[in-house]
């Protein structure tokens, strides 16, 4: 509690606190010291606590103590994410995002022209430092006119920047921009160089607090051009607490917080939002809803579940069935925009060429949601947020079982993967989790991957051509879906190779076939992605018609199914 964005947060988690006069919050502080982070735990513990909030030192060093503590009480993750899924809820921001809007304000003062950055950048040991380097240097990456010269402040604190922009001398004679890992650095880099002739500079910093010194009053006495919000989740930990000790359905397992770029042009815009009080609802949220189609055991319960919520939550909901295809889920958005709907809710079947039916919407006054599949555009005001599964970590997930459980002890683990659609971001995201893994590990190779269309077709073709093509020698079958699983263990019975034991099996999502399969011996693993979204994104249509704003991302909870759960977890299987 040393640095300015943990005293706002502190701050922050008080006053929430003080509006529930049965939440008694205790506090204990580190001091950034892990050590000291793990007693105050256990003492916190001894206390009889019946919730834990916890903003790591370290996040891989608490982990283990975390997952511990989260087999007995719940636990919510601020600022920091610790390593896996053991842990009720994390709440923090985007801090690559963070960069690349950083990135892209520098971009557009460029204007094409050469361009020279400084970068003040936090400690070594800082997770939110590096995060924003590369969300800087991805979009940087893309401009070679934009020069970077980077300097470390190990303390990240104002007098820390002062001192070492001043010691600098000519090397800031070309700077064009100072972009600051924080305000308080991007206030002691003014400092630096007020009154001289480098005093034209742009800077650039991150938090956007009020109050005095904090990055809205530089902005508004012009001490600094921008600054990137870096809100800090206090308010969301102390209401989503009071939702996860009341059993409240429907919270999710992650809340990623948005980020404004703020300037003297929107100032006092965003400073009204932040005292706009949510209002009552009076009218019937019209929304349409564009979704792939009915492909999957898993899309047939995603669909069914947002139906129910919407009734749940009077939401009257019109419902177009793309039945996989682009081009018509894009007129289906279009339908929705003639008929004025109040929000457009799209599950989308590809993640590319969104970005002209979108600017329809925008330009309609219609804000779209995604869930369940992320798009990809240029801009990033197309649509307001994604509810859904972490498919890099489900990806990532697939692959440590196969390390953990299919060791190369005679050779190179042969690997075949069965994708799902491509261009899909769950086939996408989903692939880029299991390589990173595997490439940790040169024991390991995919030696053959195809498109499954995340069909039980698509997963016995994939399988019985390269039956057809080559004698099989394959160790791990990793399927996008149960689905595609299920069909490559039919096409494996078929030629006689046992599935679950001649032949590793893991797939993704979770269904009761797939768990069946696990319970019966043919399938090994399953990575959970859960398709109840309903109650989440029926919420956030609400509390967006209501004028709340919308985290960037809301991730929902997901499990891992093995022999050792799975009759365990069947009985609850509903899809």
């Amino acid at each position: 509690m040393r640095e300015p964005w943990r005293l706002v947060l502190t701050r922050e988690l008080q006053e929430e606190a003080a509006k529930h006069p049965e939440i008694r919050l205790v506090f204990v502080d580190a001091t950034q010291d892990s050590d000291k982070q793990i007693k105050d735990i256990e003492r916190l513990l001894g206390y009889g606590i019946d919730l834990l909030i916890v903003s790591p030192c370290d996040a891989k060093r608490l982990t283990p103590t975390i997952s511990e503590v989260y087999q007995n009480i719940p636990v919510i993750v601020l600022d920091r994410v610790v390593e896996g899924y053991d842990y009720t809820l994390f709440i923090g921001p985007d801090n690559e995002s963070i960069g690349k809007q950083a990135g892209k304000a520098i971009v557009s003062m460029a204007v094409g022209r050469t361009f020279s950055v400084l970068e003040l950048r936090g400690g070594a040991g800082s997770q939110a430092s590096a995060a924003r380097s590369r969300g800087l240097e991805g979009v940087f990456v893309r401009h070679p006119n934009i020069r970077t010269q980077v300097v470390v402040v190990e303390n990240e604190s104002r007098d820390a920047a002062e001192d070492i922009v001043a010691s600098l001398g000519d090397r800031l004679e070309d700077v064009d921009v100072i972009f600051a890992h924080n305000d308080y650095m991007a206030l002691g880099a003014y400092r630096a160089i007020q009154g001289g002739a480098n005093a034209s500079k742009k800077i650039i910093g991150v938090d956007g607090f009020a109050g005095q010194d904090g990055g809205l009053e530089l902005i508004r006495k012009g001490v600094i051009d921008e600054t990137i919000t870096c809100p800090t989740g206090g308010r969301e930990a102390i209401q989503f607490s009071l939702d996860i000790l009341q059993n409240v359905s429907g919270v999710p397992k992650q809340v990623i917080l948005r980020s404004h770029n703020i300037t003297r042009d929107n100032l006092e815009s965003y400073e009204r939002s932040l005292d706009k009080a949510p209002h009552e609802l009076t009218d019937v949220i019209r929304v349409g809803y564009a979704q792939v189609g009915t492909e999957s055991g898993w899309r047939l319960a995603a669909n069914s579940s947002i139906r129910e919520a919407a009734m749940d939550f009077n939401v009257d909901l019109t419902v177009i069935d793309a039945n996989q295809s682009p081009a018509r889920q894009i007129e289906a958005v279009r339908t929705f925009i003639s008929q004025k709907m109040d929000v457009i809710v799209i599950s989308p079947i590809i993640d590319s060429g969104w970005e002209p039916v979108l600017r329809e919407a925008k330009r309609a006054g219609i804000p779209v949601l995604l869930s369940d599949r992320k798009i990809n555009t240029e801009a990033d005001d197309l649509f307001l947020t994604y509810i859904g599964g972490d498919f890099i970590e489900e990806g990532r997930r697939a692959m440590r079982w196969v390390q953990a459980n299919v060791p190369p002890d005679k050779h190179p683990v042969r690997i075949l993967e069965i994708q799902g659609t491509i261009g899909a971001s769950p086939t996408i995201e989903r692939k880029a989790g299991f390589e990173a893994v595997l490439a940790e590990n040169g024991s390991y190779g995919i030696v053959h991957s195809s498109s499954g269309d995340y069909t039980i077709e698509g997963g016995r073709q994939v399988v019985e051509s390269y039956l057809r093509a080559n004698a099989w020698d394959i160790d791990v079958i990793f399927a996008h879906n149960d689905d595609m699983a299920l069909g490559a263990i039919e096409a494996l019975e078929s030629a006689g190779i046992k599935p679950g034991e001649d032949v590793k099996i893991v797939s993704v999502d979770g269904t009761k076939r797939a768990v069946k399969a696990i319970i019966d011996g043919k399938l090994n693993c399953v990575v959970e992605c859960a398709p109840f979204l309903g109650p989440q994104l029926m919420k956030a249509v609400t509390d967006l018609m209501m004028g709340k704003e919308l985290p960037l991302r809301i991730i929902t909870d997901e499990r891992v199914f093995t022999r050792e759960n799975a009759e365990e977890v069947l009985p609850g299987r509903s899809y």
